[in-house]
């Protein structure tokens, strides 16, 4: 049922903004040349890795960027040990923070779900680096498939804590339901418009 659900929300979603993405792409290969898509490993169901993809919002050279920061500035570096975000990141482009405010680079996940990799609701997917602070919790974590939006992208995001975040996992794994699912994406279109807790 759950893959089912997936599969028909997906393939309806993705037709309906196909023409869109298509011009978002045109602009952001036009406002900073190279790479329109942007692969990164992910943990994922019952542990597997698997890229997760999204438009670039980012520098070419953005790992470096974020290396250079951290050694300078000791604040951005406790930020980033703490949440893994950077509220002021120095990566990303003027064009990719107004897709990540309002959460258009994470449409191409959209791929993901078809593949099976992803759920349209789920926890948000992980970096293997990530699974230490996730301890007990990670085997909740393995038991769904990580998701497009979920509890925590529509309860705050980066407003949150990293342990609240966790908690927040833990909690739908625990109570998932299709009536459940049907409210957290009625709940996505408003956080999305308003972009709460997003940068």
């Amino acid at each position: 049922m759950w893959r089912g659900f997936d599969i028909v929300v997906a393939a309806l979603v993705l037709l309906v903004v196909l023409p869109f993405l298509v011009l978002l792409a045109v602009v952001l290969y036009a406002s900073d040349p190279g790479p329109i898509f942007f692969a990164h490993r992910r943990v994922g169901y019952r542990g597997r890795q698997f890229d997760c993809f999204k438009f670039r919002s980012m520098k070419v050279n953005g790992e470096a960027i974020l290396r250079e920061h951290l050694r300078a500035d000791p604040e951005a570096r406790r930020e980033w040990e703490e949440t893994q975000k950077l509220k002021s990141d120095p990566r990303v482009t003027p064009i990719g923070a107004m897709m990540r405010k309002l959460s258009l680079d994470e449409f191409p996940q959209l791929i993901n779900v078809l593949t099976g990799d992803m759920s349209i609701v789920g926890p948000r997917p992980i970096v293997e680096t990530e699974v230490q602070r996730y301890g007990p919790h990670f085997e909740y974590y393995c038991l769904v498939r990580p998701g497009l939006t979920g509890l925590w992208q529509t309860s705050g995001r980066n407003d949150t804590t990293y342990q609240q975040r966790v908690a927040m996992d833990v909690s739908y794994v625990e109570r998932k339901s299709l009536m459940l699912d049907t409210w957290l994406l009625c709940k996505t279109v408003p956080a999305v418009v308003f972009a709460r807790g997003s940068y």
